[in-house]
């Protein structure tokens, strides 16, 4: 679908979360990399000025300019094994001022599955920028989002809403400490140490104190990598079966797109805790038909409650205060460009007559004052401009229509362009 003759640009936010999809839905609706490159070049060949694609374990959008929303769905469908009729029970649309409200609050982690996750304001960057190789971010967009950026560092340093370590990493080590004895030593194997994968080891030493911890990747070297920063042992992918069976824990943060662990790779009666951390499921339920087997899934961790969680909330009014001083100023600097150029052409129309009108009354008033009347004439200006612009701001006002009026009244198309 290309552009709709004579329909305006909209900002619009399309896309499937946590709140409303399940894992399984949220997988069928993922992006790759290479997939987002691929929805990326179809919206410029489309004609969509402006773009940005996010697609995490919790939640796959895209944010951008269109002429109607389904131009946007359409991309995501075509590039994904979610359906438009999928999308259309478990998604959300959202436009304008609505769009904007819902990437500040996704943004700073209001609208994380575990609440005060910043990881998401780093996956957001990463978006943008590469939307940015492909020319797709126009001024309004970098705009928003780095007053967006503005936002996440004012609540992540003025706030308390990151208190505590977050995010899904560390939801999986929670449960851990929650499930296991204090001062216990499991044998514990994380497959995968991509960036859910370094976290999650990063948080498992930190918070559970315990060295036996083994790394496998596929790319062996990705592995090493993150073992030599933690002084851990790394196994060849060859040995994955083997150390399966030695584990009483597998983390499992591969990022594939089909699952990587089934239960033919189970060889051990020892009991096993499999924690998924993977969207799509890395983890096949299969696993579950092993009585020694327990697998928790991302969503289940994400229900872990703590103290520091709900301590979290206890932020959210100020947060959200934050993001209102950010939004306003946001919002002034898109007024003021939406209808700079026709309040430039008005003034430049009204200084038109007035020159025309000292110039005809000069000659017919005695003791005609240029100085004074130019003085007068401008106050007189600057005051209609301001009542028009006042005018412009009124919520209850449509900024379009007002315009296109002052346009037609004072015949300001060839001004303003």
């Amino acid at each position: 679908m290309g552009a709709v003759a004579g329909r305006p640009f909209s900002f619009y936010a399309i896309g499937v979360s946590y709140r409303k999809a399940d894992a399984e839905m949220r997988g069928a609706f993922s992006l790759s990399p290479a997939a987002t490159d691929k929805v990326l070049k179809q919206a410029r060949s489309e004609g969509i000025p402006s773009l940005a694609v996010i697609s995490t374990c919790n939640r796959t959008e895209l944010y951008g300019f269109a002429q109607h929303p389904f131009q946007l769905i359409k991309l995501l469908c075509e590039h994904s094994h979610g359906t438009v009729e999928e999308f259309e029970k478990i998604a959300y649309v959202y436009k304008n001022d609505k769009a904007n409200d819902h990437l500040f609050q996704v943004g700073t982690g209001l609208d994380s599955q575990i609440l005060g996750d910043f990881e998401i304001i780093g996956q957001l960057k990463l978006a943008f920028k590469k939307s940015k190789k492909y020319q797709l971010i126009n001024p309004y967009m970098e705009r928003l989002i780095n007053a967006v950026i503005q936002a996440s560092k004012r609540i992540k340093t003025e706030t308390d809403l990151s208190s505590g370590a977050t995010s899904v990493s560390f939801a999986s080590v929670q449960y851990i400490l929650e499930n296991f004895r204090p001062g216990t030593h499991q044998n514990i194997l994380l497959f995968g140490t991509g960036k859910i994968g370094r976290n999650t080891c990063e948080n498992l030493i930190k918070h559970t104190e315990n060295k036996k911890i083994t790394l496998i990747n596929r790319t062996k070297d990705k592995a090493e990598r993150v073992a030599g920063k933690f002084d851990l042992v790394v196994k060849d992918y060859a040995e994955l079966e083997e150390q399966i069976a030695q584990s009483d824990i597998l983390i499992v943060a591969t990022g594939a797109q089909n699952p990587t662990i089934s239960k033919d790779l189970i060889h051990t009666s020892r009991p096993l805790l499999i924690l998924d951390l993977s969207i799509p499921k890395n983890v096949h339920e299969d696993v579950l038909q092993l009585d020694n087997v327990s697998l928790v899934h991302l969503d289940e961790l994400s229900n872990i409650t703590n103290r520091t969680l709900q301590n979290r909330e206890n932020f959210i009014p100020q947060a959200q205060h934050i993001i209102s001083t950010i939004q306003a100023d946001f919002k002034k600097w898109q007024e003021s460009r939406s209808f700079a150029p026709t309040m430039h052409a008005l003034k430049t129309k009204l200084a038109t007559i007035k020159e025309a009108e000292i110039k005809s009354n000069r000659t017919k008033i005695e003791n005609f004052d240029q100085q004074q009347a130019d003085l007068i004439a401008d106050k007189i200006i600057q005051k209609i401009a301001g009542h028009f612009a006042n005018h412009l701001r009124d919520e209850e006002v449509n900024t379009d229509e007002a315009i296109n009026l002052l346009n037609r009244v004072f015949k300001l198309e060839d001004l303003a362009s």
